[in-house]
């Protein structure tokens, strides 16, 4: 199973993603949240709840990269567990992804973003 909730805080996407990024179904529903992002300045995809990440996932976040930086917008990999960052880490084509660690990515990051949030389910 894989989510995806989605907050907006100004020209910011937060895409707190959930549970397992292997099969196409999940990679889609990742690609098609982060390309609803158009108006975003930055995409932060926050990875901290995902327990498993494949070859696909990684394929697609390489390609979701591109996307952004081909429409001047900014695209970040937060918190990775360690399992999912050796898998980035060991894909030479995923040389290019930024990853930043804070240790746990606030699920908020504003007082009243629930109003912003999308969610999307399996």
């Amino acid at each position: 199973m894989f989510n995806v909730n989605v907050e907006k805080i100004g020209d910011v996407a937060i895409l707190h993603c959930e549970g397992r990024v292997v099969h196409s179904d999940a990679v889609f529903r990742l690609r098609d949240a982060v390309k609803q992002q158009r108006s975003a300045r930055t995409v932060l995809l926050d990875l901290s709840e995902v327990d498993s990440l494949e070859g696909g996932g990684v394929g697609m976040l390489v390609f979701l990269k591109r996307w952004a930086h081909d429409r001047g917008m900014e695209f970040k990999l937060l918190d990775p567990p360690d399992r999912v960052r050796q898998t980035i880490e060991h894909t030479p084509s995923a040389a290019e992804l930024e990853i930043d660690v804070f240790g746990h990515f606030p699920h908020h990051l504003s007082g009243d973003s629930e109003a912003n949030r999308v969610h999307h389910h399996d």
